[in-house]
């Protein structure tokens, strides 16, 4: 390992040398680039992720001198993949220096692909504002170049990080536009009835019981088979639970449910949330009496 890192320094000083001496302007930058690529190697095999990445902003910086926009983008992705091993807020930025580089390419795609690793990144770190705003950016950015199922996969994930924001009104009108968007096609027909759940979850933690009535007319009129699926029972025994402000029948649903397809944790949080809600008002009225 040592002499890896030993091989990556005097190879770094190379490129670095090339690039302060004369040479042609393109040939140059192009010389640094393959010698600092070569030091950089030299720094992944001695496990030094730091020196390397930084090394490959070197040779973003070469690339851009070199107007190799594409080239710098790529650098810009290995440097990230370096500082994922210790820093991921300097991967999110690395990779959204290279999202930058292929919008203005016009690779729609790659910067699609990137925008949901960096908000991947930041849903790791617990930054669900910004990891929302990069992964509504790469829905959108897949949508332009007709990924749908990409595009709807990652609405999910904006609908589900929304809901745990306490953004109940922006999750369901999001599960129900992919859910609308499904119906119809022949691939996706058969998630419908598990987005529609989700939906009427996030309309269960609004403790409305008005509104999910109305839901659950709204998703029969979008998927006519959904009132005789489980899901649907699940939902209407809540909204009946809640409506007669009785938590213990609340419950029972849920356990009845789960006994036969398990909850993920992302609903069983909110159907905790929900439960809570239906508590307060019980003790609310309780306190009235």
């Amino acid at each position: 390992m040592g002499d890896h890192e030993a091989r990556g320094d005097d190879t770094e000083r190379k490129a670095d040398k090339k690039l302060s001496g004369w040479g042609l302007f393109g040939s140059k930058y192009e010389d640094a680039a393959d010698l600092y690529d070569k030091a950089a190697n030299f720094f992944k095999l001695s496990k030094n992720w730091n020196r390397a990445a930084s090394v490959y902003i070197k040779i973003a910086n070469c690339h851009l001198k070199g107007d190799s926009k594409h080239e710098a983008a790529s650098a810009y992705v290995e440097a990230a993949n370096c500082y994922k091993k210790f820093s991921p807020q300097e991967a999110a930025q690395a990779l959204d220096q290279a999202v930058n580089l292929f919008l203005e390419i016009g690779r729609l795609s790659m910067a699609a692909r990137y925008c949901k690793d960096i908000g991947e990144i930041y849903q790791q770190e617990q930054d669900l504002e910004k990891a929302s705003d990069y992964l509504e950016r790469a829905a959108d950015l897949f949508d332009s170049e007709g990924q749908t199922s990409q595009s709807n996969t990652i609405k999910q994930k904006v609908a589900e990080i929304a809901a745990q924001l306490e953004q109940y009104p922006k999750a369901t009108e999001i599960f129900e536009e992919i859910a609308r968007q499904s119906i119809n096609n022949n691939l996706l027909k058969y998630s419908v009835r598990g987005i529609l759940l989700n939906a009427g979850i996030c309309q269960l933690c609004r403790a409305d019981a008005v509104a999910i009535q109305n839901s659950l007319e709204r998703y029969q009129e979008i998927d006519p088979t959904f009132s005789g699926t489980r899901e649907y029972k699940l939902l209407a025994d809540l909204a009946a639970s809640m409506d007669d402000g009785d938590v213990a029948k609340f419950t029972d649903a849920i356990k009845e449910f789960d006994g036969m397809t398990r909850l993920d944790p992302w609903k069983t949080t909110l159907l905790l949330r929900a439960k809570n809600e239906l508590k307060k008002q019980e003790d609310d009225e309780d306190d009235l009496t």
